[in-house]
């Protein structure tokens, strides 16, 4: 008999309706005495309109929307009931106490997608994939939530897993019954369906970069010397006023993080204290969070400014960040005779001619060339579009298991290679097979689900 879980399904704070999911065998029970009648019919799958009360005093406590869905054929496998009630923080805080003294417990995070994975309704793949569809933020990363969601992931493995075992089946029955080795044409045979297996992980494995940037994103941190315009040109990347402007140098002390998209890429854009000497404590505490930010960030863009020659901190901001992975956005071309990137490395930035394919020419203040620096910004990172792309491998566990995979039969065919017995040679192939079924929850420890679920959400 499992214990009734309870949990708001829904964001906390003010809103129109607040969905309160009850799920285990006393679900349907405590409904019934939460809506004054133990004999209340409730509908399959069908909403009602009912009245909540308090079980003491039989005292209203809202109108809800209640929705029963009995197990097996529910999210969970078990009898699940949802309730919709006003979204009043207090009045939801109320429903969800009056469970509780009807025996409910308040649910675990993800406990009910893990009640969902145990009862057999979904895998771990798919529910992983849940957690990452609420989390997502971009409508490629919803994209390929869905199709993990859908068993895509599993689809993808089902046949890796059918040709490891055919493998393991030809080895352990030559290990049983044939006296003799296996003969070379039988070997190879095994070789080329182990290749095989190895060629289809690694192509799994290599759309983990592409996956892990829509899932992920970007960080991406602006550096520069005073006044070169680096909080203006946050703002028009940003397309908002969320950093102060002023021709005081220094105005920036701290960093000032925004997040945005960029071809279904999701950025977090941040904006840093000008990097220079000075005596300002706070500002130099700024000045040394800037720094180490460069190290951090996924790609850093140094702001030049195209009105001015180039001085001797642009140099060392530039020599510094070329330790990493950066690009130059020579701003204020507002302010120069000519737009023309070559003319103005020409007249004014000579000594950054050897950068001119990292440099893009912008106008924080017009808006020129901003759209081509957010092109900027992604192409060392998704040089083509993918926000069609297939199926692609998004978790970075998912991805270390495949690599693991990969690896291990890589050494069962450089064993069979040598002329090792079947039995050392199928050390690789079984612990290939026990990976995968990490990736979608067939081999995976009490621990590790433990580890994974408590990144989901309360209600979910």
């Amino acid at each position: 008999m499992s214990q009734t879980i309870v949990a708001l399904a829904t964001p906390t704070g003010r809103s129109g309706i607040g969905v309160i999911r009850v799920s285990g065998d006393g679900a349907l029970s405590i409904t019934q005495k939460m809506t004054g009648g133990d004999g209340l019919s409730l509908k399959p799958r069908t909403a009602s309109l009912r009245k909540l009360f308090y079980p003491s005093t039989n005292e209203v406590v809202d109108e809800a929307v209640i929705t029963y869905f009995p197990g097996p054929r529910s999210f969970t496998g078990e009898d699940v009931v949802e309730i919709s009630c006003h979204g009043s923080p207090v009045l939801l805080r109320q429903v969800i106490d009056i469970c509780l003294e009807l025996d409910a417990r308040m649910a675990e995070p993800g406990e009910f997608t893990l009640r969902a994975l145990s009862n057999g309704r979904v895998d771990l793949a798919e529910a992983e994939a849940i957690r990452d569809l609420i989390d997502s933020q971009t409508a490629a990363s919803a994209r390929q939530a869905v199709r993990q969601m859908g068993g895509e992931m599993s689809r993808q493995l089902t046949p890796l897993k059918n040709e490891i075992l055919s493998v393991i089946v030809v080895l352990e029955s030559a290990l049983e019954f044939v006296e003799d080795d296996l003969p070379a044409a039988q070997v190879e045979g095994v070789r080329k369906s182990l290749t095989d297996i190895v060629s289809e992980t690694e192509r799994l494995a290599a759309t983990y970069k592409a996956g892990h940037l829509i899932r992920e994103g970007l960080c991406v941190a602006i550096v520069g010397r005073p006044n070169v315009g680096k909080s203006s040109l946050f703002n028009a990347l940003f397309g908002g006023d969320r950093a102060i402007v002023t021709d005081i140098a220094g105005t920036t002390r701290d960093q000032i993080h925004e997040r945005l998209v960029i071809n279904d890429i999701p950025i977090s854009l941040i904006d840093t204290a000008g990097l220079r000497e000075t005596s300002d404590t706070v500002e130099s505490i700024g000045v040394e969070r800037s720094r180490a930010l460069m190290a951090d960030a996924d790609l850093v863009i140094v702001i030049l400014d195209a009105s001015e020659p180039i001085t001797k901190e642009d140099h060392e901001i530039l020599s510094e960040a070329s330790r990493f992975n950066f690009i130059v956005a020579l701003n204020k071309i507002d302010k120069v005779p000519s737009s023309d990137i070559d003319h103005v490395i020409a007249s004014q930035h000579s000594s950054l001619a050897y950068l001119r394919p990292r440099i893009t020419p912008v106008s924080a203040k017009s808006g020129e060339g901003v759209d081509l620096l957010k092109d900027a910004i992604i192409k060392p990172f998704a040089p083509e579009d993918i926000s069609n792309a297939g199926f692609l491998v998004s978790d970075a566990r998912h991805h270390d298991l495949l690599i693991r995979t990969k690896n291990e039969i890589d050494d069962s065919i450089k064993r069979l290679d040598e002329g090792m017995s079947e039995e050392i040679v199928l050390i690789g192939l079984h612990n290939a097979l026990r990976y995968l079924g990490e990736i979608t929850g067939e081999t995976t420890t009490e621990d590790m689900l433990g580890r994974i679920f408590s990144t989901f959400c309360i209600g979910k």
